[in-house]
C-alpha cells in the first residue's frame, strides 16, 4: 500500500519550505548587489557574490545524494537547511567583500543539499506514474520564489538594508525546521555506502576548474592567458582521472553503470544543455527589463511573472497528463521547441519593444520550461534502481546546475565582450572610454544619472548586446531537442519505493491531523 495523497502532502510541506529558501536565495540577492557593492567596496569582485553560490552548491550535489542514502534523507535535509542559515546569517554580518564571498559559499553548500535532497525525498515516497499530481507544487515554489525574490530584495533594499536579503532566511529556515522535524517523519532504509574521497575530490576539482575558466576568461585574464590555460589543464586532467578512479573503487560517487542507462544518458546531456540555456536567460532578463525597459529592480519582479505563469501552468498541466497516461516523452519536445522559438524572440527586443510583447515573449519561455526539468527527473528516478537513486537525482541537478553555471559565466562574458564593441560606436565624443562596463551591467541607477546623449547610447548598446546573449543560446536548445528524439520512453512505475508497509501498522491506520501536522510512525533501521 502506498502513501496516501494526503500524507504525501504534508511531507510536500516540509519539502517546500526547504526549497523556499534555496530558490528565491539567487534572485533576492541579484536585485541588491549594486547597494552591496557600494557599501563594502569591491566592484571588481562583484560576480563572486553569484559565483561562490553556485559554485559550492553545483559541487557539493553529488555527494549530497550519496550521503542521504548512508543517513537518512530527513536528517541531511535538516543539515542542509542548518549549514545554509548559518551561511546566510554570516552573510548578514560580512564588513568586506571577501567575507561575503566565503559566507556564500558556506551558503551554496547548504544550497545544493536542500534542491538534490528534496527531489530524492520525493522520488522515495511517490511513484512515477503518480508523480505528475505532485509536480505543480514544486513549479509554485520556483515561481513563488522567482517573483517573491526580486520584489522583496527591492524592498529590503529600499526600506530597511541589503543585508536583510540574507536575514529573511532565518525566520523562514525556522519554520523549515519545525516544520521538518513534525511532518517529514520518513522511513529510513539505511543502504551501507562507502563515500567515494578520492572521486569527490576530482569531481570538485574539474567543476571548479572549469567553471573557474568561464567566469575569469575574457574577464580577468585572456582566454591565452596562462591561468586560464592552467585551469582548463587541470579541470580536463581532473575529469579524466575522475572516469578512470570511479572505474576502479569499489563503490564509486557516480557509478559508470549509470552510463549504460539510456535513459540516463540522454537526461543528463538534455539537462545540462536545459540549464545552460534557461539559466542564462532568466539571469539576464532582469537587466533587459531595468536598463533597455526602464523598470525599478521591485517592478522587473513583477514583470517577469508570465515566465512564471507559463512554467507553473504546463508543470501542473504536464503533470497530470502523464499521471493519466503514462507517457512523458512528448514534453520535454514541445518544451525543448518552445525554448527555441522564445529565446529567437527574445533576441528581438529591443529600445521599443512593447511590454506586451516582451511579456508574451517570456510567457512561451516559461510554458517550454515547465514542460522539461521536472519531467526529466521523474524520467531518470523511474528508469533507476532504489540505490541509485540519491545518486542519480544529484547528478541529474548537477547535471543542470553546471550548464546554469557555464551558462551564466559565459552569457556574461559575452554581454561584456559586445559592450565594449558597441559602446564606443554609439556614445559621442570618445565618451565611452570613460565607462566602466561592470558598472553598467550591475547598476542601472548609475546609467539613468548618465547624460541624456551618453544614456541613450548605453542603453541601445545594451540592446544590442542582450541581443546576442539570447541569440547565442538558441544552438544549445536546438541541439537539446534533438537530443531528446534520443529519449528511451519505459513504462512509468506505478509503486513507489517507499509504501505505508514501510512506515508500520500505526502509520498506517493513522492519518489524523493533530497540531497541524500528521506525524509518520518511523521505521526501524533496515
Amino acid at each position: 500500500m502506498t502513501l496516501t495523497h494526503r500524507q504525501i502532502q504534508i511531507v510536500f510541506v516540509g519539502l517546500m519550505a526547504g526549497m523556499l529558501l534555496a530558490a528565491h536565495d539567487q534572485t533576492i540577492v541579484a536585485t541588491a548587489l549594486p547597494t552591496i557593492v557600494g557599501d563594502l567596496g569591491g566592484l571588481r569582485h562583484l560576480s563572486w557574490v553569484v559565483t561562490a553560490y553556485i559554485l559550492t552548491s553545483t559541487i557539493s550535489l553529488p555527494l549530497w545524494g550519496k550521503i542521504s542514502d548512508l543517513h537518512g534523507r530527513k536528517r541531511i535535509f535538516q543539515a542542509a537547511i542548518l549549514i545554509f542559515l548559518g551561511g546566510s546569517m554570516l552573510s548578514g554580518l560580512a564588513q568586506s567583500m571577501p567575507q561575503l564571498i566565503l559566507f556564500r559559499a558556506i551558503q551554496g553548500v547548504g544550497g545544493g543539499g536542500l534542491m538534490g535532497t528534496a527531489q530524492a525525498i520525493i522520488g522515495d515516497i511517490v511513484a512515477p506514474r503518480e508523480r505528475g499530481k505532485y509536480q505543480g507544487y514544486l513549479g509554485a515554489v520556483l515561481a513563488f520564489a522567482s517573483v517573491v525574490g526580486p520584489l522583496l530584495g527591492g524592498f529590503f533594499v529600499d526600506n530597511l538594508s541589503w543585508r536583510w536579503v540574507f536575514y529573511i532566511n532565518i525566520p523562514v529556515g525556522i519554520v523549515a525546521l519545525v516544520v521538518t522535524s513534525s511532518v517529514l517523519t520518513l522511513p529510513f532504509k539505511r543502504i551501507e555506502h562507502r563515500i567515494d574521497y578520492w572521486g569527490a575530490a576530482l569531481v570538485m576539482g574539474a567543476a571548479s576548474s572549469l567553471i573557474l575558466v568561464t567566469v575569469w576568461g575574457g574577464d580577468q585574464y585572456g582566454w591565452t592567458s596562462a591561468p586560464i590555460l592552467a585551469l582548463a589543464v587541470i579541470g580536463v586532467t581532473a575529469l579524466a582521472a575522475f572516469f578512470t578512479v570511479e572505474g576502479r573503487v569499489e563503490e564509486p560517487l557516480i557509478p559508470l553503470r549509470l552510463w549504460k542507462n539510456p535513459v540516463f544518458k540522454v537526461a543528463t546531456g538534455l539537462e545540462f544543455l536545459v540549464g545552460f540555456a534557461m539559466f542564462g536567460s532568466i539571469v539576464f532578463l532582469p537587466l533587459y527589463l531595468q536598463t533597455v525597459g526602464h523598470a525599478s529592480a521591485t517592478n522587473s519582479g513583477l514583470l517577469i511573472l508570465p515566465l512564471m505563469l507559463g512554467l507553473m501552468t504546463t508543470s501542473i498541466v504536464s503533470g497530470r497528463i502523464i499521471t493519466r497516461t503514462g507517457r512523458y516523452k512528448i514534453f520535454p519536445l514541445v518544451g525543448t521547441a518552445l525554448m527555441a522559438i522564445s529565446l529567437f524572440l527574445l533576441s528581438t527586443m529591443g529600445l521599443h519593444t512593447s511590454r506586451l510583447n516582451s511579456s508574451a515573449y517570456m510567457f512561451i519561455l516559461g510554458t517550454g520550461m515547465g514542460m522539461i526539468v521536472q519531467v526529466m527527473v521523474l524520467a531518470v528516478q523511474n528508469s533507476v534502481e532504489h540505490k541509485d537513486m540519491g545518486t542519480a537525482t544529484g547528478v541529474e541537478v548537477f547535471a543542470r546546475s553546471m550548464g546554469a553555471s557555464f551558462g551564466v559565466a559565459i552569457y556574461g562574458a559575452i554581454l561584456n565582450n559586445r559592450l565594449a564593441h558597441y559602446l564606443p560606436k554609439l556614445i559621442p565624443g570618445g565618451l565611452a572610454g570613460k565607462l566602466d562596463i561592470r558598472t553598467l551591467t550591475a547598476s542601472p541607477a548609475a546609467i539613468r544619472k548618465l547624460p541624456p546623449n551618453v544614456q541613450h547610447g548605453v542603453l541601445e548598446a545594451l540592446a544590442k548586446s542582450i541581443h546576442v546573449v539570447f541569440l547565442f543560446g538558441l544552438p544549445f536548445v536546438i541541439l537539446a531537442f534533438f537530443i531528446t528524439l534520443l529519449l528511451k520512453e519505459t513504462p512509468l512505475r506505478e509503486t513507489a519505493h517507499l509504501t505505508v508497509g514501510d512506515l508500520g501498522p500505526e502509520a498506517a491506520e493513522n492519518e489524523t491531523v493533530g497540531a497541524g501536522a500528521v506525524v509518520l510512525a518511523e521505521v526501524a533501521e533496515a
